[in-house]
């Protein structure tokens, strides 16, 4: 890198190998002003906070209003939605557990993203409904771990596969391949 500074320098390339993914995916939350912009000029992948498939349109479009403005190149931006889950075997079990919860802490339980209260049958539906209003994919933030987590690992995860919305798992990709993200070229090749 021929790096010379007050302490130290370095003469010669680097010798380490590029990792696998090329350079770490970089992620934004569009929840403040200005976050469109910001994931637009310089991230992977969005995560937005829909509550309804209208909204997920119009997400969608306000970061494909902003990859223009900014005259983004390249891969369009992922666009994700974020759900927080509170999952139990029926949908009047996982309303129980929630007020239950609820009165443990205080108060109701709340988010910047939509609170799913339900069973995996109903979040499933849930995710294949935002996806086939066109997001990327959904990421699925568990409200108690590892009650919530697992149902989403184990009951969820396989509906999703079933139905077709969710690919089997690869344990050689890159976080970047399942994200479905080109390995960017190394910015000292030339």
């Amino acid at each position: 890198v021929d790096f010379e500074g007050r302490w130290f320098s370095v003469r010669g390339p680097a010798i380490t190998p590029r990792p696998p993914q090329g350079q770490p995916v970089v992620a934004v939350l569009a929840g403040l002003p200005g976050a469109f912009e910001l994931a637009a000029r310089s991230a992977d992948v969005v995560f937005t906070t829909p509550r309804s498939p209208e909204d997920v349109r119009t997400l969608i479009g306000e970061a494909r209003s902003h990859e223009q403005s900014v005259g983004r190149l390249g891969e369009p931006l992922r666009v994700f939605g974020d759900l927080v889950v509170l999952l139990a075997d029926t949908e009047a079990s996982a309303v129980a557990r929630k007020e239950r919860l609820d009165e443990l802490d205080g108060c109701e339980l709340s988010s910047e993203a939509a609170v799913f209260v339900g069973s995996p049958e109903g979040l499933a539906d849930l995710v294949t409904e935002w996806r086939a209003a066109g997001l990327d994919g959904v990421r699925l933030r568990p409200a108690v771990v590892p009650h919530d987590l697992d149902m989403i690992a184990q009951d969820v995860a396989g509906l999703l596969r079933r139905s077709g919305v969710m690919g089997e798992p690869d344990g050689s990709a890159s976080l970047r391949r399942r994200l479905g993200l080109e390995r960017p070229e190394s910015r000292y090749a030339a």
